[in-house]
């Protein structure tokens, strides 16, 4: 809602400087500043955080953002400017990633390209971006979560200019399917940015700050869609250069901006197998099933719209893509809210709500394809999109909650606890990520077959109600069932928390 390369260390731990006699003492240490909250107010005690240390190269070397003291203080201010400019690069990010989804709605007759074959180029940049998610969930631990956002920023000059120089009637296909694939680049950047954000914030504000930087991102794909509606409008057809033009300059804006003013944490270093142990933990799979469900709907639908729009009910370029930007705007906005009813509400419980009401959304869907009713069928599909955002926000709320809960589960309390939530829950989010994206790639191929097949979508959405009864079923048995359960861990019994509320 959200990747480090590593050799055999792939993981990402966010250290932070603890006491270790606060509980048997009752204070907070905070780097030789010590206060009490009988003594000290608010205001007083926020005075009285010690400034963190920004080094050269834009590295902090002290960040504890669970001690409200320190938050209040200075940490929310500096979470803030690295969260918006975190949102600026992940936004153009997603619109290269999605740059094909508006690219196909230029190909005309003259590029000798059938719909299985749009559908084909749009899922390879799909494909691509979520392989790249695991290593660039890593990256940020090993080169520092300011510098990875330069450099994966300024990447995406490469495929924005390769598409300019290549999207020509007379390209042969392979060309284009390789440099579609270049575009996966931007895919990859969601994973960093969300690991990176993941560690500048307390537990307590996950749920809203991933749901704002990943909302951010996700609108990257309506507003590319937006200007290739206002380019074909305008210019027409034949000129998909004039939306690469724009995104060109604004790449290089994002890159210095994020130079200038972002972040490194120091207290953010590779671990020594923590991937390998959150690749170990049922969890892990288990959400990340739900993410496809959830993600890898919003953003094969996203890549798919247009392209289903102008087969399925025969629009034009311009009629579909008047049509195909609403409802991943509309998913992308609510993203936050997920994250944030999963903060009140649990989870859990927002998800599995949430994949009752889109099993109920394809349903509709389905009988308008049956009917070829445009006007349903577009009501159905911007419900699904605005559910799958909704659930993007929920389900990767649900990730620091699990690996919390487990660590209390363990007898771990206070920092301790948290130190390892934060280390199993980075390193979750790159494989997490990396599984739901490609739920993007099985929409697409779905799409392709089902159109290859019978020249319809309804194969399709048969096969994501499926999908959607499958998640409600795994949320409620694993995590709503039995809200206090007992589980094994390690091959003993220890008692887990209710998971009803991560």
């Amino acid at each position: 809602m959200t990747d480090t390369d590593a050799t055999a260390d792939t993981g990402t731990t966010a250290t932070t400087a603890t006491a270790a006699t606060a509980a048997t003492t009752g204070t907070t240490a905070t780097t030789g500043t010590t206060a009490t909250a009988e003594t000290v107010s608010g205001g007083e005690a926020a005075a009285r955080a010690p400034a963190p240390t920004r080094g050269p190269g834009h590295w902090i070397e002290h960040w504890d953002p669970e001690d409200e003291t320190f938050w209040r203080g200075h940490g929310r201010r500096i979470a803030r400017r690295n969260l918006a400019l975190s949102i600026l690069c992940e936004h153009i990010g997603f619109s290269v990633w999605s740059l094909w989804s508006v690219l196909v709605l230029f190909m005309g007759p003259e590029y000798g390209i059938d719909a299985a074959g749009k559908f084909f180029l749009v899922a390879v940049p799909t494909l691509v971006g979520a392989v790249l998610r695991v290593p660039y969930t890593f990256a940020v631990a090993r080169f520092g979560g300011r510098n990875w956002t330069v450099f994966s920023a300024a990447l995406l000059l490469i495929p924005t200019a390769a598409a300019a120089y290549a999207v020509r009637p007379g390209t042969s296909y392979t060309v284009l399917l390789l440099v579609a694939a270049l575009a996966g680049v931007g895919g990859g950047n969601f994973a960093s940015s969300m690991t990176n954000i993941n560690s500048f914030y307390p537990l307590r504000k996950k749920g809203w700050a991933l749901g704002l930087n990943a909302g951010g991102g996700n609108i990257g794909v309506p507003v590319v869609q937006l200007l290739g509606l206002l380019v074909i409008a305008t210019a027409g057809a034949a000129h998909p250069r004039l939306v690469l033009a724009v995104y060109l300059p604004l790449i290089v804006v994002a890159a210095v901006l994020a130079a200038l003013f972002m972040d490194n944490l120091r207290s953010v270093r590779n671990d020594t197998g923590a991937a390998r142990d959150a690749a170990r933990d049922p969890h892990t799979w288990i959400v990340s099933l739900l993410y496809v469900g959830t993600f890898g709907s919003f953003i094969g639908y996203s890549f798919a719209f247009g392209l289903v729009l102008q087969t399925q009910f025969a629009r034009t370029p311009l009629q579909a893509a008047s049509l195909t930007f609403l409802g991943p705007l509309l998913g992308s906005l609510v993203r936050p809210v997920g994250g944030r009813l999963a903060d009140r509400y649990g989870g859990a419980r927002v998800t599995l709500a949430d994949f009752a009401a889109m099993a109920l959304a394809t349903g509709v869907v389905i009988a308008a394809s049956a009917r070829h009713s445009l006007g349903v069928f577009l009501a159905g599909f911007v419900v699904l999109f605005v559910l799958s955002g909704l659930g993007n926000g929920s389900t990767y709320k649900m990730i620091p909650g699990i690996f919390q809960a487990k660590a209390l589960a363990k007898g771990l309390t206070g920092e301790a606890a948290a130190a390892h939530g934060r280390r199993l829950s980075g390193a979750a989010m790159g494989l997490i990520g990396a599984v739901g994206a490609l739920g993007g790639l099985g929409v697409n191929l779905a799409f392709r077959q089902a159109f290859r097949a019978g020249g319809s979508g309804t194969p399709a959405f048969v096969a994501f109600l499926g999908c959607y009864a499958l998640c409600s079923a795994v949320t409620w048995a694993v995590y709503l069932r039995r809200t206090a359960a007992t589980v094994a861990v390690r091959g003993r019994e220890a008692a887990e928390p209710a998971l009803a509320e991560v």
